[in-house]
């Protein structure tokens, strides 16, 4: 049955084999208090490094990727640089993110195939051949974008296939520390100012005020005029709140199709929330447009995220009222079969079945 919330990936229950006895399930830690997870990784961590074998992965992979990190030192300062400016504030939490998801999602790494190694060695070749390109053309930001792919051959590399399915997903998420490619942000930019300014127009039309839209500017009466620059396109937005839907997804626990409907719904929202902030802002142009200006207009960028989340969150809750899961609980397991899953009888006034046992199994004797 799926946990709200858990972060913790899900485990599959292996065939029994003939004569073998019951062995208990692993204990879920869905409610195990963060610092009380934080020190059983550590301690689970530090019993695979006694392994030869994960503790030699676990070398190479920080050999490997201190070298990374030394030879994308020039990109690596270029997104810090562009962290600076409020479209990409959220920069500098990506790295810290992935790093955590990483460590909470480890796994023991173990023996590692050969088509795990061509495959991790063609990862890297494969970015490093495409960073000489771009330094050919000179193209900066595909370049820094290189530097996901080699990560990911690093642990394919050392920690094999084993590795890449808990890491895959905090490698690839490290692609929203960095700036959007300049052909990107133009041809983004435009659309969503013009949808912005349409959106808000019809908004103030249907609340009755006088407005009509002159390119990207909205008219509210004769003599007030609202300008909807870049700033306000929204852009920002949906870079941050993107991100913020995937880390939701990763961490949520949620099915595909959930998790899918959310990071689907991410533009629309923050569209949406964008076009509400410019609706807002010219119904206080009405009022007084000194404070729309000077206060309202200044600090309600503050108030868009947090708006953002809402909708979003909603959208689970209104998920998880929409599908009714089968409650499953697992059945009795008999020496010699696979384990299997049965519904749960959760019907009132009736008694539960008595589950026949095996001779010798539970202390009874069978006849």
């Amino acid at each position: 049955m799926k946990t709200p919330g858990s972060i913790l990936p899900p485990r599959s229950i292996g065939p029994v084999s003939p004569g073998a006895a019951a062995l208990p399930l692993e204990p879920s830690y869905a409610d195990e208090p963060l610092y009380d997870g934080i020190r059983r990784r550590l301690r689970e961590f530090s019993a695979d490094l006694q392994r030869p074998e994960d503790r030699l992965a676990w070398i190479v992979i920080g050999a490997l990727t201190f070298g990374l990190i030394y030879s994308y030192w020039p990109g690596l300062m270029n997104a810090r640089a562009s962290w600076d400016n409020p479209q990409y504030s959220h920069g500098w939490l990506v790295p810290l993110c992935s790093l955590a998801l990483m460590f909470w999602w480890r796994r023991p790494i173990g023996r590692v195939a050969d088509s795990a190694r061509y495959v991790g060695l063609a990862l890297i070749a494969g970015s490093f051949a495409m960073r000489l390109f771009c330094a050919n053309y000179r193209i900066i930001t595909i370049d820094m974008y290189t530097f996901v792919p080699a990560l990911a051959g690093v642990f394919l590399l050392a920690g094999g296939w084993r590795a890449i399915r808990w890491a895959w997903a905090p490698i690839a998420a490290l692609i929203f520390m960095y700036p959007l490619p300049d052909e990107a942000t133009r041809y983004l930019l435009g659309p969503m100012q013009t949808l912005a300014t349409i959106v808000s127009t019809f908004a103030l039309q249907t609340l009755g005020l006088d407005a009509f839209r002159e390119g990207n500017k909205i008219i509210l009466g004769e003599t007030q005029v609202l300008g909807v620059v870049d700033a306000c396109s929204g852009l920002r937005m949906l870079t941050i709140f993107v991100w913020l839907a995937l880390m939701i997804v990763l961490v949520g626990g949620g099915s595909w199709w959930e998790n899918l409907v959310i990071l689907g719904s991410a533009i629309p929202i923050a569209l949406i929330v964008n076009s509400i902030r410019i609706t807002v802002t010219g119904l206080m142009y009405t009022i007084d447009p000194a404070i729309a200006e000077k206060i309202f207009h200044d600090w309600a960028g503050y108030f868009m995220m947090p708006l953002a989340l809402l909708f979003l969150f909603g959208i689970q809750r209104l998920l998880a009222a929409m599908v009714i899961e089968e409650e499953m609980a697992p059945s009795v397991v008999v020496p010699g079969r696979s384990p299997t899953l049965r519904p749960a009888v959760l019907s009132a006034g009736l008694k539960s079945q008595e589950t026949r046992l095996p001779p010798g199994v539970g202390g009874g004797g069978g006849n």
